[in-house]
């Protein structure tokens, strides 16, 4: 049986950790150069203890010679940094960038979010459960990973989006996520004296990056103006993130019409699920897997509907969906390697 080799830039980062802890497990999958930045030297087994089977292994430098000898690449890289390593490596390796640096079709739009770095340009959005998906993904030597928040509310509102049941020129949302979601940078506002009993917002006011990502994906599918009110919350928990969507319905829109939406949108897909009526998403209940739970219900005093989804931010809002990704360009059934079940809570 052949073996198919990949390495991973950016592996002492949480999401390159969780790579390789999916990887590692992965039946047709031979792990080949991890490297790092400020780390290179180290061995896994001391930036996350976590992976016993990885122990041993030694970070090596982010190039393209270290990376480029293998069927496929991770990029878990910090915005701005997989553009350069990408355009280095060999024009017919694949590529799956977990940063933003290719998911931004409008050169405008990336200025404007991502701080006046250049935009790279823009590949193939790596969302498989978007209509036309899994296709260009299979299909594609370079793929964007979506953004973790991005992935939440875009499984979220997507499907209601398509069958022009919602509003989109009205999306509101609030979401709150672990803190290993902010990187592994030492910030004061990550520590634990200051998470722990407490929340808090940021990025308030129309400033996330994802924005932009969420309302491209969402204008895509529906093929209609889309404007996003997107309010993002710190909680006191490592991994995860719940989100509330909510926007206008159409006239005429009912709470069956709404449940029947996201159930025939995701019927059969093995990661994402609708829950049965009266019972509500939780992170705990993903944590560790590549799974997404979604709720919906029809607030009939607003004329809203209101849809709940919670993902593993370091799953399926990164690494999970990194390798589902990579079956997908590789030719290997969609879920291999991945968990859906999550642990005891």
């Amino acid at each position: 049986m052949h073996m198919i080799r990949v390495t991973v830039a950016g592996a002492s980062g949480y999401a390159g950790g969780e790579l390789l802890r999916f990887l590692a497990g992965h039946p047709m999958i031979e792990i080949g150069a991890v490297s790092a930045a400020s780390k290179v030297g180290q061995r896994v087994g001391d930036v996350h203890p976590q992976l016993l089977s990885l122990a041993g292994r030694v970070l090596e430098p982010t190039t393209a010679a270290v990376l480029g000898e293998a069927d496929l690449v991770f990029l878990a890289l910090p915005h701005g940094e997989s553009a350069a390593i990408a355009s280095e490596l060999p024009a017919d390796t694949r590529i799956v960038d977990l940063g933003a640096d290719h998911r931004l079709v409008d050169p405008e739009q990336w200025a404007a979010y991502y701080g006046g770095l250049p935009h790279a340009g823009s590949w193939t959005y790596g969302l498989p459960e978007l209509p036309g998906s899994r296709e260009r993904i299979a299909a594609s030597l370079r793929v964007a990973n979506p953004g973790c928040y991005a992935t939440a509310v875009t499984l979220a509102i997507a499907p209601l989006a398509a069958a022009a049941l919602i509003e989109t020129t009205d999306l509101v949302v609030v979401a709150a996520s672990g803190t290993t979601g902010a990187g592994r940078t030492p910030t004061d506002s990550l520590l634990a004296s200051e998470v722990m009993g407490s929340m808090s917002a940021y990025k308030v006011g129309g400033v996330h990056q994802h924005i932009p990502e969420i309302e491209q994906s969402i204008a895509q599918v529906s093929g209609q103006r889309t404007s996003l009110s997107f309010t993002t919350l710190l909680a006191p928990m490592p991994r995860g993130i719940i989100s509330t969507s909510t926007a206008a319905v159409r006239h005429g829109t009912t709470r069956k019409d709404l449940i029947d939406c996201l159930a025939e949108a995701y019927a059969g897909e093995r990661f994402v699920r609708l829950l049965a009526p009266g019972n509500w998403p939780r992170t705990s209940s993903v944590s560790g897997t590549n799974a997404a739970l979604l709720q919906i219900e029809f607030d009939e005093h607003s004329g809203r509907a209101v849809v709940v989804s919670a993902i593993d931010n370091l799953g399926k809002g990164a690494a999970g969906q990194a390798i589902q990704n990579a079956n997908l360009m590789l030719g290997l059934e969609e879920a291999m390697g991945l968990p859906t079940d999550g642990g005891a809570t």
